[in-house]
């Protein structure tokens, strides 16, 4: 791993071991995961068309799909974000869930790691979808894929980015990486902040959809589909207009303050009694 790539302390044995989490039945569990893979598989030959044609709609009701599919409830609280123009999408990063709960709000290219691309199933899926792919071992390449970011907020799209650049258990979260925020001052566009959590049936926060470390993608969906209950809320925030911040790091001090988020997490916890016997780092951006 790189030295200069953001690191959480977050692993699945530490963060995601709980037999206390009620547990949707066999049945249930099975017909979750056929209507998942129904969607995507429904989702990859119609992606292309929907981009190209332009359809926010379609592509809306197939991200709320996804969740659905997988008996999870989603709550969305805040103003609607704006349906057309430039707009960074800025999020805090738990699970790869977070990806269609953003896309259901307003389709936006994401930028996610390149791996992503070779992934089974959702590789296609999320290449399809005009991903901006970010190769996290070459830092020469950051410049060209801020510009990249640049250039799709100049043509009216949204861009939806994760700055803490890694997936967090949701317990702590990362300090916002300020590289993206970039695009966004040399475009003029806003920066819209949403806030990402998840929850059980109880309101109760858990770290179950959580997708940390050398957590697979089948283990984590297999996770999901097996919990009963599973919600996730998501915040909208009070768009942040650039042109108050005089550069990057001022805006992504103030968007992750917009959150309510720590200017900077704690370094080798993540709010479990045994993370100090058991964290290392995780993969640097998810």
């Amino acid at each position: 791993m790189s030295g200069w790539l953001p690191t959480a302390p977050c692993t699945p044995p530490v963060c995601l071991a709980d037999d206390s989490l009620p547990a949707a039945g066999l049945a249930r569990r099975l017909a979750r995961i056929t209507a998942f893979l129904a969607v995507v598989l429904c989702a990859i030959p119609l992606l292309p068309f929907s981009a190209a044609r332009r359809s926010p709609r379609v592509i809306r009701s197939g991200a709320r799909a996804v969740p659905a599919a997988l008996g999870i409830r989603v709550r969305v609280t805040g103003e609607p974000l704006p349906p057309s123009g430039g707009v960074l999408i800025v999020a805090n990063h738990i699970s790869w869930l977070d990806i269609p709960l953003i896309a259901a709000l307003r389709p936006a290219r994401m930028l996610a790691k390149h791996e992503i691309g070779g992934w089974p199933v959702l590789g296609p899926l999320v290449a399809r979808a005009g991903t901006l792919f970010i190769d996290r071992d070459r830092l020469r390449a950051l410049p060209q894929v801020v510009a990249g970011i640049a250039d799709a907020l100049r043509s009216g799209s949204a861009v939806a980015v994760f700055p803490e650049g890694s997936t967090w258990c949701g317990r702590e979260r990362g300090r916002f990486r300020p590289a993206a925020f970039q695009a966004a001052l040399d475009t003029g566009v806003p920066v819209q902040p949403v806030l990402i959590r998840y929850r059980l049936a109880d309101a109760s926060p858990t770290t179950a959809a959580a997708f940390v470390g050398d957590d697979t993608l089948l283990a984590s969906l297999l996770r999901v589909a097996g919990i009963r209950g599973l919600a996730a809320e998501v915040r909208v925030l009070p768009v942040i207009p650039c042109g108050a911040y005089g550069d990057r790091r001022a805006l992504a001090r103030a968007a992750q303050a917009a959150m309510g988020l720590p200017a900077s997490a704690a370094r080798g916890s993540c709010g479990h009694p045994s993370i100090d016997r058991g964290c290392r780092s995780t993969e640097a951006v998810r």
